[in-house]
């Protein structure tokens, strides 16, 4: 099966430019003019989201901040801003990588390959149901969230809790070292393959992981801080 990937940009030229670009890698490729026309895109046979974060009607962001509450695919950024801020709301909405324009077409198709590879191990296009209650290797308990490292699924009482590839990668990594203390670098080596991410960049998917795991931040039940050194899971 091709891999469908919607694109989303109001500059018709790169919209063409890019579509033109997957399609000669075999990818199907759908193409919005907006964050408005992407929303009615958008399904669970996308494989990936590639949305510019300037559009009319309905901007990147915005759209992704929907996307994000129905359907687990990766979400690429295009944009001509480089600055921390922006990252850090790429991210607080549930994007999954950030790309400045101009880019090359090899970068493009570099970080496409890569976060439809992560796509395919990570598990399902959409918000799944509760799964069957078998207990088998692979699960991990922890107080009230039950992560099951096959489905790549987390629950919390039994509820569905919604996290992107690399938040999940992130907790998985903390319930499978309980007690150690991982720094910003620790982190880095563990979840990312490829090129570095900055200190803001951890913080924001730590943010994120409370926020949805319902953690208070400045008591923690779950994700704790150890000051000056990084996180980690009693």
């Amino acid at each position: 099966m091709k891999a469908k990937i919607l694109i989303a940009d109001d500059e018709k030229e790169i919209r063409d430019i890019v579509k033109m670009l997957l399609e000669g890698e075999g990818y199907e490729v759908m193409a919005a003019a907006d964050g408005q026309e992407a929303l009615s895109l958008a399904d669970a046979s996308v494989d990936l989201y590639i949305l510019d974060v300037n559009m009319p009607k309905l901007s990147g962001f915005g759209a992704a901040a929907e996307i994000r509450k129905h359907y687990y695919a990766p979400i690429l950024f295009l944009t001509a801003y480089s600055g921390e801020s922006d990252k850090v709301m790429g991210f607080s909405v549930g994007g999954d990588d950030y790309l400045v324009k101009p880019f090359s077409n090899m970068e493009l198709l570099l970080r496409v390959r890569a976060h439809l590879r992560r796509a395919k191990d990570y598990g399902p296009a959409s918000v799944p149901e509760v799964a069957e209650r078998e207990e088998r290797p692979g699960i991990i308990h922890y107080k009230d969230l039950r992560l099951d490292l096959d489905r790549q699924s987390v629950e919390k009482d039994g509820e569905v809790i919604v996290l992107t590839y690399t938040e999940f990668k992130i907790l998985e990594l903390f319930l499978t070292h309980r007690k150690k203390i991982f720094s910003m670098d620790n982190i880095y080596q563990s979840v990312w393959e490829d090129e570095a991410v900055g200190d803001g960049t951890i913080m924001v998917h730590i943010k994120n992981l409370r926020k949805k795991l319902k953690d208070n931040s400045r008591n923690p039940e779950y994700i704790k801080t150890a000051w000056g050194k990084g996180y980690y899971v009693d």
